[in-house]
């Protein structure tokens, strides 16, 4: 019959795999890897219902329902710290975020070869840093004797103690990834500037288009997938602080503005071994991003048609 649709020969997995086995080869290590580190710790939230007090009996000795959730949903530092997150996370998703795509408009308007490459790379270089040269680069660059204090001397500013200071942390912290990221972070949208067509822009060129207008109507249209599905894994991960660095940037001084649900969650389970309660901590905010990160999705599934699943 003519017109009717031609049935697809669609090959099974399983001789899929037997036929490309050596392909498939190549899932074995990070699936390993998944299962050993992701999955298999995550038997261990069990004990946010159970007392759990150290030894073999991993799982607990005693079942104890929502006992430590409503323990920490009446805790004040708790909800500091919960606080403390959103701030800081916001904060530095609002500004790193248009600073990173901007960035990348302005590297790919570069015509010099030479010396593109050249910026790339010297805004890449930061994100090799170790977090704790990163810390202590800042440290010192801060303190009393360092070199801002310097330069605001020679302005006649009393030195500041940046770093013993709440209410200057979360321009620290914000400061400082911005540094440290922004050049790592174009890398995903200069990759997907490579495959725009085009003739799109010589076609705009023709019609008058000045660079600016190039970005705007043909470049960010042509990356918007890229931009929304990166925006979505940040919205997704505002729960999850940086936690290494504000462990080495943070003191008792400053718990007021940089205490984050990850510090806490730190500091409850292994500085006080109350297990139970900093895993309650720890699964509240792993259901938070959960909610962040599927909310963020649907919304730009419906918006601008692109979306992670």
């Amino acid at each position: 019959m003519e017109g009717s649709s031609k049935v697809l020969d669609v090959t099974p997995l399983w001789k899929h795999v037997r036929k490309e086995w050596k392909l498939y080869s190549f899932l074995v290590i990070p699936v390993i890897y998944f299962l050993i580190f992701k999955y298999a710790p995550m038997i261990g939230n069990v004990i946010a219902f159970r007392k759990y007090r150290g030894g073999p009996n991993f799982l607990g000795t005693e079942w104890v329902g929502l006992q430590y959730f409503r323990m920490f949903m009446k805790d004040p530092t708790f909800w500091r710290a919960f606080w403390n997150n959103i701030f800081l996370s916001v904060a530095y998703l609002i500004i790193r975020f248009p600073l990173t795509l901007i960035f990348a408009l302005l590297i790919n308007e570069i015509r010099r070869l030479k010396l593109k490459k050249f910026v790339q790379t010297v805004s890449y270089l930061p994100h090799f840093i170790s977090m704790v040269i990163l810390a202590g680069m800042v440290k010192e660059m801060l303190s009393v004797s360092g070199p801002i204090n310097a330069l605001l001397g020679h302005f006649g500013v009393d030195p500041i103690q940046f770093i013993s200071l709440p209410q200057w942390f979360s321009t620290i912290y914000v400061s400082s990834g911005i540094w440290q990221g922004l050049g790592w972070g174009t890398i995903l949208y200069l990759a997907a500037m490579t495959g725009i067509n085009t003739e799109l822009y010589e076609a705009a060129r023709i019609d008058g288009a000045s660079r600016s207008r190039l970005a705007w109507h043909v470049t960010i249209p042509g990356i918007l997938p890229t931009i929304m599905t990166l925006l979505v894994l940040d919205i997704g991960g505002i729960m999850g602080s940086n936690f290494e660095k504000i462990l080495l940037l943070y003191n008792p001084l400053t718990y007021e503005t940089a205490d984050v649900i990850s510090t806490y969650v730190y500091r409850m389970g292994i500085t006080n071994a109350n297990f139970s309660y900093a895993t309650a901590v720890g699964l509240f905010e792993g259901v938070i991003g959960l909610i962040l990160v599927t909310t963020a999705n649907a919304i730009s599934k419906k918006t601008t048609k692109s979306s992670l699943w």
